[in-house]
């Protein structure tokens, strides 16, 4: 740790050297008013010293005195912060071409370009190749049909595994990790049609420890993001240890790939179209043709870039979300009252919650919208870039400039919000709220964007989060440990890839008295 500190101070001094013997061409003043209105910045590092660890705080604090589209530098970056509903429609209503390109940062470049992600491909043909895989194949809605079983599987694996730990009630888990387990096994079965996490597995334990490391870097304030001199030099090491873990992992997920490669030179043909509902999205991918002028099929390489891309992107955040739904329902007893009532009266007491039974439990999906409403997954979305200049409300967005999103203050503005700051999911039922939805429609709600670069993955979050959090609802009684009245809970935020809880939950599961496969004495919040 000291090393790493040391690197950064001298890195600073050799910025602030190169900064003070670089003659710079300066904007004419003319410019400079055309640019969104913002806080005064400082010589050198710009406006960085007036953010903190919750840097969408930080700018929403800022917008309240500039306004809903606001310029801010964080080093030589020029960045214009989206604080409104009102901006983000016009965003995305009219300038959604222009301004869906991409910022990379230093964590995300890796060794082999872009070519195969879809988070961070620059907006073009072979990006739009991408989406379109992921529209018409992975997250359309016959796929996700036939994958129900898998999903059930993989929670009522959780549901087990919280049993097991709980020992019945007499320990505290962390809640949030076992979600974390759920998602990506998940994502394994998705795309391998396999536990990766499996006891046997020892690849599936490597993969998995060099991902969380891969998201653990990805989180990190970086320097090198800010001051285009300290790129090469990477004084915090995080570009090179993210790419050497990256390496790691591309090669445990070579491996099931060249498996699977061979499985299908083995069976000597592709299997025939009515068995298609049944492949997993390495199938899909191994069987891709390009059309056009586009790529005829993928290589290995790319395969392995868009495998890493699923992980990464749907574990933290569906962890994330769920982590924060548990907490506010044990923060609030009487939400949790409420939404356990409605599944064991709609689904229950002795079976299993099925998705056919998310139609009948409003009050859960509302509980889910009001967590993504406090709670986005990514605050700040993934950073939007300026592939060319634009005017937005009136002002100059030059090229190349950044964008970001504030989706979190979107969602706490009390213009759009009654009690914004309030966990309250029956205002997603009442008459004003009740078609809200998070598909990108509803400029006052979007915790996972909208336009060209929405999340593709939002057909499969409307059916993995309610049913895992309403399932681990349903199979247990819920309390926190120690005594710790609901009222004390620590709320507090960290920013890491995504908005995570600055302490884990801790909570003590009791298996429902009256489950099909536990039985246990009342022991509720």
């Amino acid at each position: 740790m000291n090393q790493e500190v040391m690197r950064l101070v001298v890195a600073l001094l050799v910025w602030v050297i190169w900064a003070m013997t670089t003659k710079r061409r300066h904007r004419s003043m003319e410019e400079l008013v055309r640019l969104p209105p913002g806080p005064r910045p400082l010589p050198i590092v710009g406006n960085i010293f007036q953010l903190d660890l919750r840097p969408h705080a930080a700018f929403a604090r800022l917008a309240s005195k500039y306004g809903p589209i606001m310029s801010v530098w964080l080093g030589s970056m020029g960045t214009v912060v989206v604080s409104s509903d009102e901006a983000a429609r016009e965003m995305f209503k009219s300038h959604d071409a222009v301004l869906a390109g991409r910022k990379i940062y230093e964590a995300m470049k890796g060794d082999f370009g872009h070519e195969g992600s879809i988070i961070t491909s620059q907006y073009g043909p072979h990006w739009r190749m991408l989406r379109r895989l992921c529209t018409t194949e992975f997250f359309v809605t016959s796929r996700l049909d036939s994958m129900e079983r898998v999903r059930g599987r993989c929670i009522d694996g959780m549901v087990r595994y919280i049993g097991e730990a709980s020992g019945s009630g007499t320990t505290a888990i962390d809640v949030g990790r076992f979600f974390f387990l759920m998602a990506f096994n998940l994502i394994g079965n998705l795309m391998f049609s396999k536990d990766l996490l499996d006891p046997k597995s020892e690849r599936g334990a490597k993969f998995f420890y060099h991902a969380g490391k891969v998201m653990e870097l990805a989180g990190k304030p970086n320097v090198a993001d800010f001051v285009p001199v300290l790129r090469r030099i990477d004084p915090q090491r995080i570009r090179k240890r993210t790419q050497f873990h990256v390496n790691k992992a591309f090669g445990i997920a070579g491996e099931l790939i060249e498996e699977r490669m061979a499985e299908q030179r083995d069976a000597g043909s592709i299997p025939p179209d009515e068995e298609k509902a049944a492949k997993d999205f390495l199938d899909v991918l191994l069987e891709f043709r390009g059309q056009g002028d586009e790529t005829p099929q993928f290589s290995p390489r790319t395969i392995n870039v868009i495998v890493f891309e699923m992980f990464i992107a749907g574990t933290d955040t569906t962890t994330s979300t769920l982590e924060w739904a548990m907490a506010e329902l044990m923060h609030r007893p009487d939400s949790l009252h409420k939404v356990q009532s409605e599944l064991r009266s709609i689904v229950g007491p002795n079976n299993r919650l099925e998705e056919s039974h998310l139609v009948n439990l409003p009050y859960l999906k509302a509980v889910i919208n009001e967590t993504l409403r406090l709670h986005p997954p990514l605050p700040l979305l993934v950073p939007h870039m300026a592939m060319g200049e634009c005017k937005m409300g009136g002002y100059r967005i030059p090229k190349e400039t950044q964008i970001l999103v504030n989706v979190w203050a979107i969602g706490r503005d009390s213009k759009n919000w009654k009690d914004p700051l309030e966990f309250r999911p029956e205002r997603f039922l009442e008459p004003e709220n009740g078609t809200l939805d998070f598909k990108g429609r509803n400029f006052s709600f979007i915790p996972f964007g909208s336009g060209r670069r929405m999340c593709p993955a939002v057909p499969l979050a409307t059916r993995v989060l309610p049913i895992a959090l309403g399932s681990v609802l349903q199979s247990f009684y819920w309390s926190l440990p120690n005594g710790v009245k609901p009222t004390e809970m620590d709320m507090s935020e960290r920013m890491g890839i995504t908005l995570r809880k600055s302490v884990p939950l801790k909570a003590i599961a009791v298996p429902y008295k009256e489950h099909v496969t536990f039985s246990s004495k009342d022991h509720d919040v």
